[in-house]
This record gives structure tokens, sequence and C-alpha cells, in this order.
């Protein structure tokens, strides 16, 4: 249950769809789909997964760093890791718990985790994710990646993580952003 009244949760709600609105139509990172249409194709794809309420929720979270980071659109082609998971996790913590920012902040450590440990994970990475590891540190080694595996969140975040590479599809059809505010509303923390 959440810790505040819901007026103030509906408005941190509304906050956060504005950002979408006003910026969501960016193209997501050499994808075929927008940021905003990422976002909701790997929630709807938690959502009809069944995983749990914070799951969906960090999912479609867990790239808003992008839409605040503040750098241009074409930073991973400059050389440039804009860090948005950890912008995100950073500027969704006011409002929200660990079983939705840790995975949001783990997401991309996931990515590289998963390249360490699956075999086959990185030849399924779409070209934009491949340059985007790169610049993220690459795959992790055998040390980080049992370090990682140990973390509280860990899970929630490869669980993420899956959901975060099928949502890049042209064709997807999704709900929309206030499908999902009666989840988000319910899990607002402070």
């Amino acid at each position: 249950m959440n810790s505040i009244e819901p007026r103030k949760a509906d408005e941190v709600i509304d906050g956060i769809f504005h950002l979408y609105r006003a910026r969501g139509d960016q193209a997501y990172l050499g994808e075929p789909v927008s940021m905003t249409d990422h976002m909701l194709q790997s929630a709807a794809l938690a959502e009809a997964a069944g995983a749990a309420p914070a799951v969906v929720a960090a999912t479609l979270l867990h790239d808003l760093g992008h839409l605040v980071h503040g750098l241009a659109d074409d930073a991973a082609d400059h050389g440039i890791d804009t860090a948005h998971e950890e912008v995100a996790a950073r500027w969704l913590a006011p409002w929200f718990g660990p079983e939705v920012v840790e995975p949001i902040r783990l997401h991309v450590a996931a990515k590289r985790y998963l390249c360490a440990t699956e075999p086959g994970y990185l030849a399924r990475l779409s070209p934009a994710s491949v340059l985007s590891l790169s610049l993220q540190g690459g795959p992790l080694t055998d040390a980080d990646s049992a370090a990682f595996a140990a973390l509280p969140h860990a899970a929630a975040a490869v669980e993420l993580r899956r959901y975060d590479d099928e949502g890049k599809s042209a064709a997807a059809v999704t709900p929309t952003l206030e499908h999902f505010r009666a989840g988000l509303v319910a899990i607002v923390t402070s």
C-alpha cells in the first residue's frame, strides 16, 4: 500500500506521463520504435507474462533516464554512455521503493550479466543494444557476474531485461500509458 495520499500519487504519475508525452516520441536509439512505444511494449509483455506489479512498473519506467538525462539522442553514436539506468533510478527514487528502482538501476548490468552467462544471448541483441553494451563495459567478468547474481534485485533486473529486449517491434500494438496508471499509483511510496 502506498504511503502518500492518492491525489499526490496521481500528481507524480501525471508528471511521469508528461515526460513520455513531451519527449517519448523520439526514436529509441536505433530501434524501429519510439521511446514511449518501447517502454509500453516492454511493460505490456511483463503484464501479459504475469510479472509482479513492481516488475511491470519497473519495466514501464526502465528507460526514463533517456528522457531526463539532457544529453543528445545520438550520444551512443558519439561514444557516450548516458548512464540512463542510474539517472532513472535517482529520478524515481523519491516516489518508488527499491522493488521498482533497483531493477531499473540494474537492468544494464543484467544485460552485461546475460551476455557473460547465457550462451547465445549476445547474438540475439539488436545492433543498437550491442553498441550500447560496448559503451557500458561489455559482458561482466566471472567475478562480477557472481556479485551481480547475489544482489537482492538481480532476478527482477534480469526479468526486466528480457522484456526490454523484446519490446522493440514496429508492429506491436500496446495499451496506453493510462492503462498502467492504477498500478503505478498503487506502488508510489513517498
